[in-house]
Parts: structure tokens; sequence; C-alpha cells
């Protein structure tokens, strides 16, 4: 038997500890932890290194590595994709035997699988929030020219995004990545799609002993339509006239409005031949918003969350406008010196280990709005800070408070 080969990414432990010799089912390693995890057709097992926690999914050479080439592929170019960190190869192994090969992942920190959502027979109160979760990211998929050929609620994880979810597309084993997907293939994946989330709809109700008529069989029709309406939104022209350059800047500011940055602007004559422009946005990845945060502050967060921290920017901005020399530069780093660091950290002296401090603090910026609506004055932070801790995170439903303080 010869030794393994491991091709692993600089800034990663070595793997070398691990029994590689045998099957991850037959592993009896101390680093092995539970966490969890999907359905899915391979071996999938954790193992912590100190601060960091990876994913090693068994399966067969060939398919190994196509998979983790497609997601070194992705990670420049769409947010919510695992990382890949390595890739292992028991040369000694017939190439198509399930343990031929390894990919390790970094474990994605605050994620959780679609059961921890379900409600009955479907997600209740979260649909909505699912819906246009598995919707935006097929659309980034699709913009990056990514055919993913099995997108399912177990191919997926999720995290809490500020006040709504977002989908982080964990298995690439048969995707495809093209310059451009043509509406054809992009109707093909929509359709895998819909066939997928309406087995995994058949399989809730079956868990819960209910007959497959209560199920939410419509969910990924659902999906489908909002993908619809979100990549027509991103792709779609727009005429001009010659005097109505300024429309340019509505466009970009309505993509980046979405999340979305924008590449490139092509602007041509109309086709048609009538007298008017043609205005045509290149998308890119759905990351504006966590982008001028990281720029700004340096603070990393999602991109909902980063759309909800720059919105408290804005209104420290503004009550400090009255301050002489405090630009927008200056008034970025006062505010995470004064507000952001300071309440970040007795976030996290109350809460358990893995929970997501950021998360928590999205939740306070909500409640905060939520009480000066409801006294029609401006809360002060400080004092909306205390009545949040005071009140058990009020405006947040308990189950969603334990599992984001990781209780």
């Amino acid at each position: 038997m010869a030794d393994p080969t491991l091709s692993i990414r600089t800034g990663h432990p070595d793997f070398l500890d691990l029994d590689w010799a045998t099957p991850l089912a037959e592993w009896t390693t101390p680093r092995l932890i539970e966490l969890p995890t999907g359905i899915h057709r391979h071996v999938v097992r954790f193992v912590a290194y100190e601060d960091s926690i990876y994913a090693i999914k068994e399966l067969p050479t060939r398919f190994a590595h196509h998979e983790y080439q497609i997601l070194r592929s992705l990670e420049t170019r769409v947010t919510p994709v695992a990382e890949p960190v390595g890739l292992v190869d028991r040369g000694w192994v017939d190439p198509t035997e399930e343990w031929s090969a390894a990919l390790i992942t970094a474990y994605v920190p605050h994620t959780f699988p679609y059961r921890n959502l379900v409600s009955g027979t479907d997600f209740g109160a979260r649909r909505d929030h699912m819906l246009n979760a598995v919707a935006v990211l097929l659309v980034e998929l699709h913009l990056t020219g990514l055919f993913w050929g099995d997108c399912s609620l177990s191919n997926l994880l999720y995290r809490y995004d500020a006040e709504t979810i977002e989908a982080v597309m964990i298995d690439a084993e048969t995707s495809e990545l093209h310059d451009e997907l043509t509406r054809g293939q992009r109707a093909h994946d929509i359709e895998i799609m819909v066939v997928n989330v309406a087995g995994g709809m058949a399989d809730i109700a079956a868990a819960a002993g209910h007959d497959i008529d209560e199920a939410d069989m419509s969910l990924g029709v659902d999906i489908a339509s909002r993908y619809g309406a979100l990549w027509a939104e991103l792709t779609h022209p727009i005429y001009l006239r010659q005097d109505e350059r300024y429309r340019v800047h509505e466009r970009v500011r309505r993509i980046n409005e979405l999340g979305f940055e924008v590449e490139d602007i092509d602007i041509e004559p109309d086709p048609s031949g009538d007298a008017r422009l043609r205005l045509r946005a290149t998308v890119g990845g759905r990351r504006f918003h966590r982008s001028r945060l990281r720029t700004l502050t340096g603070v990393d967060a999602t991109e909902r969350q980063a759309r909800q921290i720059l919105q408290d920017l804005s209104y420290y901005e503004a009550s400090h406008r009255h301050e002489s020399n405090v630009g927008k530069s200056i008034a970025a780093v006062m505010w995470r010196v004064n507000v952001f660091e300071p309440l970040l950290e007795r976030i996290r002296t109350t809460m358990s280990d893995g929970a997501d401090a950021v998360q928590l603090y999205c939740d306070f910026l909500h409640h905060r709005y939520l009480i000066s609506v409801e006294q029609q004055r401006d809360v002060p932070t400080a004092e909306a800070f205390e009545q949040w801790l005071e009140g058990g995170m009020p405006g947040v439903k308990p189950e969603e408070a334990i599992a984001r303080l990781g209780l």
C-alpha cells in the first residue's frame, strides 16, 4: 500500500495525522466532531484543528478532482460557496471506488442544514426567506456561468443574514463552468432544482408522519418564479434617449441595491434602428455592500448583514455631522472604535462559543429600529442596547435566539 497524495493549500494544517489508509467511515481519530449536516450520497465527516473545522467528503477520484477545481474557480467569483482546502488521492485504490479520494473544505461558520428551519411539513414563517435565499444563490451562480446540475435542499447550507437567510453552495460534484450559460442551460438547471426540492419536501412530510399531499410541493416552483423575476431585473437591457444618460446611474444604483456589483456597462445603438441607445449591464457577484463595508471599516460580514451595518454607520455619521472635520472616512473609524467594537465585545461576553456575533449585532440594530418606531423617537444606541440585553433580545423569536447564541 502506497502513501496517499495530499494537495493542501497554504494556511491550513497538513492533515498528515489523519488515517488516510482506511475509509472515512472507519475513522476513530479524536479530531472527529459531530456537526449537523444534510443528506449526502457520500460519506462526510468533520475534523477540528485548534480554532478551525474542516469537512472531509469521500468520493471517486475523478469526481473529487472535478469538484475541487470547480470550487477553486468559484471562490473568487461567488461569495456563498464552501472554501476548497485540499484534495487527497489514494492512488492504490481503484479510482472508481467511493473512498479512492477525498475533498477537504473549510467548514462554513454559523451554518445549518435545511432541517433546522423545518416547521411541521414546511418552513413556516421562514418560507419566504428560504425561497429568496435559493433563488438569489442560483442567480449568482448562473451569472458566473455555473450550471449546477444538482441543486437541492441537502446540497445547501443556510445561515442567518441580518433579517433574512443566506444559502451556501456546498456540493459542486455535478457542476459545469462555462463562459456564459444559455437560456436552455439555465432552464434545465431550474427544472432539476424544482424536482429535487419537491423530493426534499416529500421527505420532510414523510419524516413528520404526514401524507405527501400535505407536503409543500410548490416550493421549488415558487423558487423558480422568484429566480425568473430577479434574473430579469438584473439582466434586461434598458433603452434611453441621448439626453437620458442619468438613467445609467439609476440602473447601476438599482443593481447595487440588490447587492450585486456591476462590472461593465455597455451602451450601444438600438439594433432596431431607432434613435435610442441600448444599455446592458454586466453583473458580478452579490457582494456590493460587504465590499463597501470592508473598504470603509475593515469589518467582514455577509451581504445583508453588511447592508444593515452600513445603515448603522450612516446613522452614526448623521448624528455627528455637527462635529468639525468629521468626514466619511473619519466617521467610519470613530464608529468602529466607539460603537461597533465595544458593543461587539459586550455581545461576545454573553454568548456561547460558536455564535455569530455580527449577526447578533444586526439583531440589536433591528431591535433599536423597532423600539424607535414604537416610541416615535430616535432611541440612543446605549439605551437601546441595555433594553435589548435586559429584554432577552426582543423582536427575535426564542428558537432563533437559542440557535444564534449556539445554545
